[in-house]
């Protein structure tokens, strides 16, 4: 995927929440996302809402609460695809039929929730 970022096939986005996040990681990953030019978007108050409200319709619990604000900010910010490899609360299709229910209901678009795997060019899966 990130190849596909070096080539300009795909824009990564990527969010504070995001960069927060990375800085517990290992320093390869570290370092392959400070590596990659992206475009930033903010965890902002209707995120918060819109991902208070997943956990209200029982998308995840409160626990989950960072994965929500994951998809919220997505979807606030009308990003094509989010990418995640995290099956139990993001890439699960019980809760993308949630999330997207939640988004509808309050006048948000569908989103498209894929693995890496599932985005990459098909020059690159053969």
């Amino acid at each position: 995927m990130f190849k596909e970022f070096e080539k300009g096939l795909k824009t990564p986005v990527i969010s504070d929440l995001t960069l927060q996040e990375i800085e517990g990681a290992p320093d390869n990953v570290r370092k392959l996302f400070h590596s990659t030019e992206c475009e930033s978007i903010l965890l902002e108050a209707n995120s918060i809402e819109l991902a208070r409200q997943y956990i209200k319709e029982n998308a995840v619990t409160q626990k989950s609460l960072n994965d929500a604000l994951h998809i919220a900010i997505a979807t606030v910010n009308r990003i094509d695809v989010l990418a995640s490899w995290n099956f139990k609360h993001i890439v699960n299709l019980d809760r993308i039929r949630l999330y997207n229910a939640v988004n509808l209901k309050n006048g948000y678009p569908m989103i498209e929730i894929r693995t890496p795997r599932e985005i990459l060019s098909e020059t690159n899966t053969r």
